[in-house]
């Protein structure tokens, strides 16, 4: 039996900032869904690929989580890697939009594949984009999800947020 989608959250900014798997991955994609549903993201991050979400069988993913009433943002990153020069021009603004939410309270939620080193990177960087002092910031995400930012390419673009 698979472990149930859990979701990595801390506060961030004055709202929530997550981490999670790609729904369907820990259980059945509609009880990560309604997860996901009940947990109220006001925007939802997508860092998978459009070919890991066919493999899984949810390439409906933003229709739904648009379904559900959350803005939604595809930023497709390989496997272990850090954003192409055409998702990094998509970054600055899914970083304003992000913190925009959590600014005003909001939950954001930010998956990958596992939700550890592309769903990591990312959240590490938008929490140094807010000012948050790196290892401060590094300390803080891995207390809730210890295996976020797996590689050092990873760790350099979060770092890359630094003002």
């Amino acid at each position: 039996m698979k472990p149930d989608f859990v979701i990595h959250a801390l506060p961030v900014a004055g709202g929530i900032l997550a981490l999670a798997p790609l729904p369907g991955q820990s259980g059945t994609y509609d009880d990560d869904l309604i997860h996901l549903h009940d947990w109220q993201p006001a925007l939802v991050i997508s860092l998978t690929t459009l070919a890991e979400m066919e493999a899984e069988g949810v390439q409906g993913l933003g229709n739904d989580i648009q379904g559900m009433g959350a803005r939604w943002v595809h930023l497709p990153i390989r496997d272990f890697g850090v954003p192409d020069p055409a998702t990094e021009m998509l970054w600055p603004a899914t970083s304003t939009a992000a913190r925009a939410a959590l600014a005003g309270g909001g939950r954001v939620l930010i998956h990958c594949k596992g939700g550890c080193g592309r769903s990591g990177m990312a959240a590490l960087r938008l929490m140094i984009e807010d000012g948050e002092p790196p290892r401060r910031a590094l300390t803080r995400l891995r207390a809730v999800r210890p295996c976020a930012v797996e590689t050092e390419a990873q760790m350099a673009w979060a770092l890359a947020g630094r003002a």
